[in-house]
């Protein structure tokens, strides 16, 4: 009998749930679910400032989303849209490339091109898992200059409405730094600057990472048996003054409370096996569900998460699949809302 079925990690929940515009940043509930066993609560995001201590390490996701999703046409008048996924080593002549998500996927064979924004974009291969490898006909600066231009912001596909200009704002975290992510780094949404203020006066360390969240996080999981699994890689840094500003935190006793399952990823990626770190940058591809033994974190910050989904997977292993069920199953009863643009939960 095989114990690692993912249809065990499904919900019910009525549609309405799904948010289609976010409360705010700090205006948002978050489900507080203590680690020790104790009784859930909901509070406002404001009010879990109580429950972090003086010498706590926050640690957040300073990534930049992009507005990725890109319209133009085939050489035949037919419409093409393109979610750029992952910027890669420009060709000999400097022209940018980029690995993609495209629609319509039968006209962009190996060879085939497109116009988008005025650029010519050609398929140079087609990957295992069906995304393509493009290269532009200009250079990376330019592009740049075209994706912002005429770029849409990536919303995940469980929200039905074009995104609009309240979303250049909306999907984007204060901690945003460097550009590179398809999709926001979530848990961060539901801090204001008035809170990462209030945080660090309490004494309060807040450490930053980078992971270019790509489409893994919307990837669904299409084997039974979730082990068989293959995550899309994402870029990751961690610098040598965030890494030491953890291990201090963590050496002094502090607690060391990931802020989204893209922070615990690089953490969990790049720790020895005593919890400490060191300054890294690499691609992960690092998968964790329930049996994984974690190495840093003492909490987590995160967002609800889609059915037998690799996040829900993941709070799973940090909570425990009956108790992240249950707490799902008191969010949906209490009708905080869910997703990207949704509330969240604090396990710590």
């Amino acid at each position: 009998m095989n114990e690692f079925n993912l249809s065990e990690f499904n919900f019910d929940f009525p549609p309405e749930l799904i948010a289609e515009r976010t409360a705010g940043k700090g205006n948002t509930r978050i489900l507080y679910c203590p680690r020790n066993g104790g009784e859930r609560k909901i509070l406002s995001s404001r009010e879990i400032i109580s429950l972090f201590k003086a010498g706590d390490c926050l640690v957040v996701n300073n990534t930049k989303v992009i507005p990725a999703r890109l319209f133009g046409e085939t050489p035949h008048g037919g419409k093409a849209e393109i979610l750029l996924v992952r910027s890669l080593v420009p060709a000999e002549n400097g022209n940018a490339r980029w690995e993609a998500s495209v629609k319509p996927g039968r006209a962009f064979s190996a060879g085939k091109s497109a116009v988008i924004g005025g650029v010519n974009v050609h398929v140079e291969n087609i990957l295992a898992d069906g995304t393509r490898v493009l290269e532009f006909e200009t250079t990376p600066a330019e592009l740049e200059k075209v994706i912002h231009a005429e770029g849409h912001v990536p919303l995940p596909p469980y929200i039905r409405r074009a995104d609009d200009q309240q979303d250049k704002e909306d999907y984007q975290t204060i901690f945003a730094k460097y550009s590179g992510a398809v999709a926001a780094p979530t848990a961060s949404l539901h801090f204001s600057e008035e809170m990462l203020e209030e945080l660090k006066n309490k004494g309060v360390f807040v450490a930053e990472v980078t992971l270019h969240v790509g489409l893994g996080t919307f990837q669904n999981i299409s084997a039974e048996d979730y082990r068989k699994h293959q995550m899309h890689g994402e870029h990751y840094e961690i610098t040598e003054e965030n890494a030491q500003m953890i291990n201090r935190a963590k050496q002094n006793g502090g607690r060391i409370i990931s802020v989204g399952t893209t922070c615990t990823r690089v953490l969990e990626s790049v720790a020895a096996d005593n919890g400490f770190l060191t300054a890294q940058t690499g691609v992960t591809r690092a998968f964790i569900y329930p049996g994984y033994r974690f190495k840093v974190i003492d909490g987590l910050l995160t967002n609800f998460h889609w059915p037998k989904s690799s996040l829900i997977l993941l709070v799973s292993a940090f909570y425990g699949k009956e108790q992240t069920l249950e707490a799902y199953r008191f969010a949906v009863e209490n009708k905080l809302k869910l997703f990207s643009y949704g509330d969240g939960m604090l396990i710590l």
